[in-house]
């Protein structure tokens, strides 16, 4: 197995480094072969501009979907995103590992799909949930929060972490095709102590080695919603 770890932490000696190197410790002694595209250390530009594309779909009127098919035609797309395309389509299990600010990921590993999750190459017009084309691939979110399991739930004052998770895991994962795996949620790190936050890091490795008896989360099916296909009609927004 292919596996790629997106890590996005400003600080190379975070604890989400830390669940990062031991997502790369357990799959390596898996024997699975495991790239980690460090956005940070990378300086990875996160916004999408004309700048991603060596060729011109229409000059007058930008289009980003319609930019990136032209570019993935004629090997237009900037090398950054293409190398990590590549990545991506290599990879049979992606983790995306990040701290949970406000509600959401970092605003670099957001770039970081928005440029290269490119239309045509991971998603089309009827390619999307189970006909999506990164279809055969799982994925894995592993969130750090500053915030207890107490403030977490259905009833509780963030809501569930699902909920907090659901654009990432349906609009993006689930859409493009992928399985998704049940989330690692490692809580309240910044006051665990070393004594929690190493428990923690037993915990991911665990959730990591039971990757292959893990029950995907529950999606939404495309075949379940015939009308979205009549006359070329798409879920997604522009």
């Amino acid at each position: 197995m292919n596996a790629l770890i997106v890590y996005a932490h400003p600080e190379p000696q975070s604890f989400n480094a830390a669940l990062r190197d031991a997502a790369v410790d357990v799959l390596e002694k898996q024997g699975h072969a495991v790239e980690v595209s460090d956005l940070y250390a990378m300086d990875f530009k996160p916004v999408v501009d004309r700048r991603d594309f060596l060729t011109c779909h229409d000059a007058e009127h930008f289009n980003v979907s319609l930019e990136q098919r032209q570019a993935l035609a004629h090997g237009g797309l900037a090398a950054d995103i293409a190398s990590e395309l590549d990545r991506l389509q290599r990879a049979d299990l992606l983790i995306l590992q990040f701290p949970l600010w406000w509600f959401g990921m970092p605003a670099i590993l957001k770039g970081w799909i928005d440029r290269v999750f490119v239309s045509g190459a991971v998603y089309g017009r009827s390619a999307m949930f189970e006909r999506g084309k990164l279809l055969g691939k799982r994925a894995l979110v592993c969130v750090t929060t500053g915030a207890p399991v107490q403030a977490f739930g259905p009833d509780a004052l963030n809501g569930t972490i699902l909920d907090l998770l659901a654009p990432l895991h349906r609009g993006v994962l689930a859409f493009t095709g992928m399985t998704v795996l049940p989330p690692y949620v490692a809580y309240h790190v910044p006051y665990a102590g070393a004594e929690g936050r190493a428990a923690m890091l037993l915990d991911y490795r665990a959730h990591l080695q039971g990757l292959d008896a893990m029950a995907p989360l529950p999606m939404p099916r495309l075949a379940d919603h015939p009308a979205l296909l009549e006359g070329g009609k798409r879920p997604r927004a522009q």
